[in-house]
């Protein structure tokens, strides 16, 4: 059940607002650094996420001290630490899709996860959404599909568009049990700051070996590539993430995976900037159907707790 909190709407709107303009950058400096590195392979893919992951978590290392660790609930750390293991898992998948899909289709279906929130926050949190929030969740789910229709005709380095679109599918079901299993660990104790400390070092100690498997090292790249997973590690990683966590515990988290679905609007707009990726009209309709898709969901969660 969502905790009750005097936290003002205005705020957590600004805060999720601030959060899908970070994410957004994300596929476009995963693109930036492949093509930096010219390299196009999955262990190179493995390197991004994990030094994305191991970066912030260093980031984060101040936070372990503010970890009042007797206050938890039990249960805290166990949801802490399981969140961390989606996250490795989300990370894996999506930032490997982009190496097979275009930023638009990569970033639309990844964000198709209020479905799965949805269902698991009723299942779990008994949190039931609203019939007005259903209508708005399925109007931007079709606005998802458009976009992912209209990749069709977008010059990108796409190779495998069906194994990228299945790795981007699995990403977004890792990601809602993130924020779902976040969300209880945050209600059973943990701050923000604790626990998003716990889930990156998890998934950072998760990844960081898997490279190697893969035949691929840490070292022997362009400066310019590790700039880019620096940009990776503070922008959508610690400023995009952690403002969803931080709204996620002060309003439905069906709703704030709703604001995610602006983010394939926003990505794909820095991929035009940057690859030239130029969006279809049916591109333009599909962020045209989300934003409507956002809207009525907004006031079906109003609804909902009046």
């Amino acid at each position: 059940m969502q905790q009750s909190n005097s936290t003002s709407p205005w705020l957590i709107g600004l805060i999720v607002f601030i959060g899908v303009i970070a994410v957004s950058t994300g596929a476009v400096l995963v693109r930036l650094a492949t093509a930096t590195a010219e390299v196009n392979t999955v262990g190179f893919s493995l390197v991004i996420s994990a030094s994305r992951l191991t970066l912030a978590a260093l980031l984060l290392v101040p936070t372990w001290q503010k970890i009042t660790w007797n206050s938890l609930q039990p249960g805290a750390l166990f949801y802490a630490i399981i969140a961390g293991v989606c996250l490795a898992f989300h990370f894996a998948t999506w930032i490997t899709s982009l190496s097979y899909t275009s930023i638009a289709a990569s970033t639309t279906l990844v964000t198709t996860s209020p479905v799965w929130v949805a269902i698991l926050s009723a299942i779990g949190l008994k949190e039931k959404p609203s019939k007005l929030t259903m209508l708005g969740i399925i109007i931007a789910l079709i606005g998802s599909i458009l976009i992912a229709m209209g990749d069709r005709n977008t010059t990108t380095i796409s190779q495998n568009p069906l194994l990228g679109n299945s790795l981007a599918l699995i990403g977004a079901w890792a990601i809602s049990f993130y924020l779902i299993f976040g969300r209880i660990a945050q209600q059973r104790g943990f701050q923000i700051g604790g626990y998003i400390a716990v889930a990156y070092t998890v998934a950072a100690v998760i990844l960081l070996p898997l490279p190697f498997f893969f035949g691929t090292n840490y070292s022997g790249y362009p400066n310019l590539v590790y700039v880019y997973l620096i940009l990776m590690a503070i922008l959508p990683q610690l400023v995009g993430h952690t403002s969803f966590n931080w709204a996620v515990t002060r309003t439905s988290p069906t709703l704030v995976m709703l604001a995610i679905l602006f983010e394939p609007v926003g990505a794909s707009g820095l991929g035009y900037v940057f690859f030239r990726e130029i969006p279809s009209l049916t591109v333009v309709g599909g962020a045209i159907v989300i934003l409507i898709g956002v809207a009525i969901a907004v006031f079906g969660a109003k609804s909902n707790t009046v």
